[in-house]
């Protein structure tokens, strides 16, 4: 039995990480400026131009390294261990706890608005006010 590893296919990795992504081939390819046809090559290649592969990673928001060392059994193990590590849920199911109730802010800023049309209401009753006593001065 052989101990040796499979040479790491960088094109299916991309393809992967861009469908990870929920990217398409033709959103790529414009982010890099080639053909829908170039991403589907590359994505069938094994090895990938260095400066393509700059460019591709920088598209997809991940670096050189994770293209080249990418395995499918390392993000679910991420995913996994990040499920597992994070906590209670919130009423939304994700791990993100407010600091602050979401409809006392909406409220603070009904409130502040209001106070700001009663300031308006007022500066036009005053300026009403100014201009009746102009007009009757005459």
């Amino acid at each position: 039995m052989s101990t040796a590893t499979k040479p790491k296919h960088i094109g299916r990795n991309i393809g992967r990480l861009r469908e990870l992504r929920n990217m398409k081939q033709e959103t790529l390819a414009e982010a890099i400026g080639v053909s829908q046809q170039t991403i589907s090559s590359i994505e069938t290649s094994e090895e990938v131009d260095s400066k393509k592969l700059v460019e591709i990673a920088k598209v997809l928001g991940v670096s050189v390294e994770a293209i080249e060392n990418f395995s499918e059994e390392s993000i679910f193990s991420f995913f996994n261990n990040y499920y597992d590590s994070s906590g209670s849920q919130n009423a939304y199911g994700n791990g993100i706890n407010f600091t602050f109730n979401p409809l006392d802010k909406l409220i603070e800023a009904y409130d502040e608005n209001k106070k700001l049309y009663e300031r308006l209401v007022q500066a036009e009753k005053d300026k009403n006010e100014y201009l009746e006593k102009v007009l009757n001065v005459k």
